[in-house]
């Protein structure tokens, strides 16, 4: 399973690296207080990778933690061997 994961990690690598060389023009990113001058490549890269983050974040608050707080609530209460 490890070079697998290994493999897909390069992969996404490579896939990074081509879409930041075949995108080089400069875009502007106005924030209100700040405006970013990057290239197209980094300004797609950094919004797939802040989407994923949130996602991951979504389902960590919709799915993960309810599931966590059922599991301890079924869990029976610990006794003291002493």
């Amino acid at each position: 399973m490890r070079p697998l994961r290994v493999l897909i990690g390069m992969l996404c690598l490579v896939a990074g690296v081509a879409v930041g060389a075949l995108n080089p023009q400069t875009v502007e990113l106005d924030l209100g207080l700040v405006v970013l001058r990057p290239t197209l490549g980094v300004a797609l890269l950094a919004t797939l990778l802040f989407g994923a983050i949130a996602g991951g974040l979504a389902i960590m608050a919709s799915v993960v933690l309810p599931l966590r707080r059922r599991r301890q609530a079924l869990r029976p209460p610990a006794t003291d061997a002493n």
